[in-house]
């Protein structure tokens, strides 16, 4: 019985940078042939530009990088056979391309045929659909390859059969969200049987903007049994076998399958990984951000000291007449605990000097929220010093729920390049500061115990202006993740008053939300990339 060695190529690649993508690709595949033996090397899809290059792909020079790239690998004549993704221009048309490549020869070109245009996709504004199977004989194998989408459509599959198919290899570029990793396994049982043949399952790993790929690379059996799986949120090579019996037929080796994480443990990753990669892709030296001594800072912290290691970060407390001493103290702790960079710098002068200088053009008016946010824009105002001055991102630290009714101030704590928490709802702001706690504890016990405030006014509660974040939590993911209108919410038993109220904030603070940082991407509808509404508009909220 014939076995040959399959090397998943689960790798973190940097958009639009194809020099360096196709030297990583070059290295990373001698190293498959030198420490595993691979015979075949399967990279993500569009290897060569990371994904989503988006208007990258409009570039004029698109096309003679893309060939002087697929020339230099070629000439590696590394002695294995490479399948990798990358986006080519044929007669004025791009597709979205999967190429194979054998001994320095390549023998072969697939053109995705799904191109996903729903959530955080939009391929086709780029690319054109190919209508074509590719079954290519490599090492003997009858060999299928397609792209991301096409295995959660049954065509393409079914193309690769007719075409006598014995094997499929599936490059991918899929994004993580809550739950993602049980639906690819899921599908992958079931395109597998239809099939009747073994599916190899690469996906990309590492954090894009909004997006983080979170790798997860499997393979199944003809009969959708999982056979081997890579590691969650990892990067590296990992290779499989498969033995080919005299008929011809094509079947995985088990091995021991990696432990999947579990929903928390999976989302904190998601966020470490995300803010890893953009501060470090983008050039950061590190981040600073504001400290308050309320939960949302203090897990923002701990993922930032996670993400970067704690002599990148800076904490800054920035307290105010109606900072409480708990906070204060809260703070520091946390601060001493992770053992980054800490100080307190109180914003008392400048909100007074900004107040005399606005006295005459406040005279006669009533004390309301342009106070609250006055306190806010001064913090803005140091934070972005700061980060001028070191070279250091800001990150905010406002959650999905706030971010969703307007519970922030526009170029005061909205002040900043990434907002960590930007698709966490405040209920799994306390589950996962409790989940790191677990781990270690380093954010302080009363942080998560106490009633969450903004401390912009006396006695100030969230859900003084706000329903409790467990009501609020779930009338904003049906609005906003399930696209429920008004009355569907309340037939489920909401009350009508908060379900309206709740929806109106939503609607109106567009505005804010559009000049908002990205955040990491957590749940299948963010605010970012998949969630496009009008400013202006005149919806009215009902059926």
């Amino acid at each position: 019985m014939k076995r040959l060695s399959v090397v998943m190529a689960q790798l973190n690649f940097m958009v639009g940078d194809i020099h360096g993508n196709t030297e990583k690709v070059i290295n990373e595949a001698k190293r498959a042939v030198a420490d595993h033996g691979a015979d075949i090397i399967v990279f993500p899809e569009l290897t060569l530009t990371g994904y989503p290059p988006e208007d990258l792909l409009l570039r004029p020079s698109l096309e003679g990088r893309i060939d002087e790239a697929l020339t230099s690998i070629a000439e590696q004549t590394i002695q294995a056979t490479i399948v990798l993704g990358y986006p080519k221009r044929v007669a004025g048309r791009v597709f979205n391309m999967a190429g194979v490549c054998t001994k320095g020869v390549w023998v072969g070109e697939y053109a995705k045929q799904c191109l996903p245009n729903y959530q955080v996709f939009d391929e086709e504004r780029y690319f054109v659909s190919g209508d074509q199977p590719l079954v290519v004989e490599i090492n003997g194998i009858p060999t299928a390859i397609t792209v991301c989408e096409d295995i959660w459509h049954t065509e393409p599959m079914a193309q690769a059969k007719r075409a006598g198919a014995k094997l499929m290899l599936n490059l991918n570029a899929s994004p993580f969200h809550r739950g993602k990793s049980q639906e690819r396994q899921s599908l992958l049982k079931v395109r597998a049987q239809e099939g009747d043949m073994p599916v190899v399952y690469t996906n990309l790993v590492g954090g894009q903007d909004e997006l983080v790929f979170d790798g997860g690379s499997k393979v199944v059996s003809a009969d959708g049994e999982l056979f081997a799986q890579a590691p969650l949120f990892a990067e590296g090579l990992f290779p499989i076998e498969l033995q080919i019996d005299e008929n011809g037929s094509v079947s995985p080796v088990k091995q021991p399958l990696s432990t999947l994480p579990t929903d928390l443990d999976a989302v904190y990753q998601a966020l470490v990984l995300g803010v890893k990669d953009y501060v470090n892709k983008n050039g950061f030296k590190g981040v600073v951000l504001g400290l308050s001594g309320g939960i949302d800072s203090a897990l923002t912290l701990a993922i930032a000291v996670d993400a970067l290691g704690a002599d990148r970060v800076e904490a800054v407390m920035m307290p105010f007449r109606y900072t409480s001493d708990l906070s204060k103290n809260d703070a520091e702790d946390e601060a001493q605990r992770l053992g980054v960079r800490y100080q307190s710098l109180s914003i008392e002068p400048m909100y007074e000097a900004f107040m005399a200088t606005l006295s005459e053009e406040f005279a006669g008016t009533a004390i309301d929220t342009t106070e609250e946010n006055l306190q806010a824009r001064c913090r803005g105002v140091l934070l972005m010093a700061i980060s001028n001055k070191k070279g250091y991102l800001v990150l905010t630290t406002g959650n999905k729920s706030e971010m969703a009714v307007g519970y922030s101030t526009l170029y005061g704590d909205m002040a900043g390049g990434f907002d960590v928490l930007k698709d966490v709802p405040k209920t799994l702001v306390f589950a996962l500061s409790r989940y790191r706690n677990t781990l270690e504890e380093v954010i302080p016990v009363s942080v998560i115990e106490r009633p969450p405030s903004a401390e912009l006014a006396p006695d100030q509660k969230d859900e003084d202006s706000l329903p409790p974040y467990e009501v609020l939590d779930q009338i904003l993911e049906r609005y906003i993740e399930q696209d429920q209108s008004a009355d569907t919410i309340v037939e489920a038993g909401f009350k009508v008053e908060e379900v309206r109220r709740v929806l109106r904030l939503v609607d109106i603070n567009e505005y804010k939300r559009r000049q908002a940082p990205i955040g990491v991407r957590i749940t299948q509808r963010g605010f970012g990339r998949d969630r496009r509404y009008p400013i202006t508009n005149g919806w009215k909220l009902g059926s």
